[in-house]
């Protein structure tokens, strides 16, 4: 039993084995057969491959001929044209030289040409020199022969010669400024004139003449011992209340104000015409008028000033220089009412700014605020120009309007249009006919002191001054004085008198210089 088994499994084993053998054998078949028709299907690939190199390198080395080609082509076409770029540049540069030796030879003869000039400049600078000396020699020699005949020496001779030559420059001078004088007054004199002319023509002010007293007419003479009083008490507490001299005197029914102060003077006359009406007069009574009389003079000058703003034009003045302007009513200037003046002054200058295409309330502001410093020129020192533009700034107005206030009488140089406006309305107004008056002895002492300025002159002959002192005429003697030093000798003089005289308006000085031949027929 034991045997049957071992003989079956050694069976079962061998065959197995014989299977396994076998299967080897099968599989190493197949492969073997595998690897060849892979070795055949590789052996092909690689022939394929080779023909497709093959193929590729022909057309590789086919491409490579033609690009040879063409580049040699292209090489050759380059090196054809840097060839004739070669050959017309030799060309160009074969002409400069050409043309550099052309010039090389000019440089070399125009050198020669320089060198023969400056060999012949030198030899005629040396010929020059020599003659100078020799010019220098006979000058020397002339000069000692003129001052043995003419006895002078040369510094006495450059002396008269310096003096002639400043004589004819000094000529020459007065002509110049002759013609320049003559050639300014056709172009600005007419047209000056005519603005001037215009504005006096088209304002016409009335003119008041008020001096320093005023009379009060009495309805009887019994009325002279009231205002006295008993012991002269009402006289004097009128005095003390307003400031003003009382003059009673032999005149009819009349009592006299005397009085610097306009406003004083005013009050006063007003305050005693009402005692006189109402007839109770005691010092009690008198200063109870004066003080009511002072504030209704205080409303007038109010009034005044605002009228005179209206009348004007102009607005947004302080109250302050408001009532300066009024206060102007009761003061004068040479007989001529300030108030009045400042109005004239107001609206020549605005009709001159029209003309003139400047502005016009500007120019009237300033024209009418001219004169605010004689408001107060008795309280406050110094010139009432430069009082009224301290006033102006002082309550607000412009520096332009401040600088014509204070440049009116050239207390300041004037520096714009609207300041020589304002100089010149402020002259038109005071130098008008009839305008201003003066003392009898003030106008003779002017006059006598303005012949004696033009006087004083050499070569003056006769001086008359005319026109009540607006001119002054100057005969000079023809063989002193000629054509062109009359016009210097007639600035001089008018410089003369603006530094030495104090006058209303404008003086013009004439120079007359008259040639007579005289010759007796026989």
């Amino acid at each position: 039993m034991n045997l049957s088994v071992g003989f079956y499994i050694a069976l079962v084993l061998g065959m197995a084995l014989l299977g396994g053998i076998i299967g080897f054998l099968l599989n190493k078949k197949y492969s073997e057969a595998r690897i060849g028709a892979a070795k055949e299907a590789a052996k092909r690939l690689i022939e394929e491959a080779e023909k497709k190199a093959e193929i590729l390198k022909k057309e590789a080395l086919l491409q490579a001929k033609d690009k040879f080609y063409q580049e040699k082509a292209e090489y050759e076409k380059e090196t054809v044209e840097k060839k004739q770029e070669l050959q017309n540049l030799e060309r160009r540069i074969i002409q400069r030289e050409s043309h550099l030796d052309k010039k090389i030879e000019l440089l070399d003869t125009k050198e020669a040409e320089i060198t023969r000039k400056e060999k012949a400049m030198i030899q005629q600078e040396k010929t020059i020199q020599e003659q100078e000396k020799k010019v220098v020699e006979l000058i020397q020699r002339q000069r000692i022969q003129l001052e043995n005949i003419a006895r002078m020496s040369s510094e006495e001779a450059k002396r008269l010669l310096m003096e002639s030559m400043e004589e004819e420059a000094k000529h020459e001078a007065a002509k110049g400024i002759k013609r320049i004088e003559d050639e300014a007054r056709e172009t600005a004199d007419k047209k000056a004139k005519e603005i001037i002319s215009l504005a006096v023509q088209r304002y016409a002010g009335e003119y008041v003449a008020e001096q320093t007293v005023s009379v009060v007419s009495l309805p009887n003479e019994e009325m002279k011992g009231r205002i006295i009083g008993r012991e002269g008490r009402n006289i004097r507490a009128l005095e003390a209340a307003t400031g003003v001299d009382l003059i009673i005197d032999d005149t009819p029914e009349a009592v006299i104000l005397s009085g610097f102060n306009p406003v004083r003077r005013e009050i006063a006359r007003i305050s005693l015409e009402r005692l006189v009406s109402d007839g109770r007069i005691h010092p009690a009574r008198i200063e109870e008028i004066v003080q009511k009389v002072e504030q209704e003079v205080e409303t007038t000058m109010r009034e005044a000033g605002e009228q005179a703003t209206f009348d004007v034009g102009v607005h947004g003045i302080h109250p302050e220089l408001i009532k300066l302007i009024g206060r102007l009513k009761y003061r004068t200037s040479y007989a001529q009412n300030v108030y009045q003046h400042s109005l004239e002054v107001a609206f020549l200058s605005g009709i001159m700014a029209a003309e003139l295409g400047i502005n016009v309330k500007q120019a009237k502001r300033a024209g009418l605020l001219h004169d605010i410093g004689k408001a107060v020129d008795h309280e406050v020192e110094g010139p009432h120009g430069r009082i009224g533009a301290d006033f102006a700034r002082k309550y607000g107005e412009s520096p332009a309007i401040v600088h014509a206030i204070a440049s009116h009488h050239e207390e300041e140089k004037p520096e714009s249009i609207l300041d020589v406006l304002v100089e010149a309305a402020d002259a038109l107004s005071g130098a008008r006919p009839g305008a201003r008056r003066e003392m009898l002895e003030t106008y003779v002492k002017r006059l006598e002191d303005l012949e004696k300025i033009a006087q004083s002159f050499q070569g003056v002959e006769k001086t008359y001054a005319i026109q009540a002192g607006r001119e002054i005429r100057v005969m000079v003697q023809p063989d002193r004085i000629s054509d062109e030093a009359s016009a210097i000798l007639s600035r001089d003089i008018a410089r003369k008198i603006e530094k030495e005289l104090t006058y209303p308006g404008q003086i013009k000085v004439t120079v007359i210089r008259e040639m007579r031949a005289v010759e007796i027929a026989k």
